[in-house]
């Protein structure tokens, strides 16, 4: 397990001027916007607007702290209060209404094609067994995110001498997803369960092996 603290994340400014993201973890480690398979970030929003357009990348969106908001995506209005994860494709046009003021997002970003992920929330406990031990599925690899959104999120230590791990506000734990998992907590926190296909073919690259012409910008996009 690595415990990843909210203390030691930099903040990176939007090429909107809207806002500030930070990075809680990505795969592969440090990858950038063109060689991510996932990305799951916080993202302080302080106004309206568009968000910038990701080719091939799908979202999960959660209204981690606020009132709320309301996502027009490819037309169609979408009102997502607190704590309700939201699908959508990132390479979809979508604008920003902030319903009441601002709001702390959480966000997962996936590589389509190449990984998949579930987002649940809980408000008191937790628990996931560990996975039986069968040969893997070929070709994947199963990664399990915690992240303490709100309040103070304790995990049960990992064998019976092992110390419980405390997770302050924002706080995150990373581990295999094939070890089982139990945690409390007195806030919100998320459980995230990503899946990569490290065999599948990989869609940032064209028939003839070469790189995409679809490269996203190069500082944080929005958000």
């Amino acid at each position: 397990m690595r415990v990843l603290r909210a203390a030691g994340r930099t903040a990176s400014a939007w090429s909107n001027g809207g806002g500030v993201t930070r990075e809680i973890a990505a795969a592969p480690p440090g990858a950038g916007w063109d060689a991510f398979d996932w990305r799951v970030s916080l993202a302080e929003v302080g106004r309206d607007g568009p968000y910038s357009q990701l080719p091939g990348v799908d979202r999960v969106l959660t209204v981690a702290e606020g009132a709320g908001l309301e996502l027009t995506v490819d037309g169609t209005r979408h009102v997502l209060p607190a704590h309700r994860p939201f699908a959508f494709p990132g390479d979809a046009p979508t604008g920003c209404r902030l319903l009441d003021g601002p709001v702390v997002n959480f966000n997962v970003m996936l590589r389509r094609g190449r990984a998949t992920a579930t987002v649940e929330l809980t408000r008191d406990r937790y628990a996931a067994a560990p996975r039986p031990a069968t040969p893997r599925e070929p070709g994947e690899e199963h990664t399990r995110l915690i992240v303490a959104l709100s309040g103070r999120t304790t995990l049960d230590g990992r064998g019976p001498a092992a110390p419980p791990v405390p997770l302050e506000r924002h706080d995150a734990a990373l581990l295999p997803a094939d070890e089982g998992v139990s945690l409390c907590t007195d806030g919100v926190a998320a459980v995230v369960t990503l899946t990569v296909r490290t065999a599948a073919p990989d869609p940032r690259t064209d028939r003839e092996g070469g790189p995409s012409p679809n490269h996203p910008p190069p500082s944080d996009p929005a958000p």
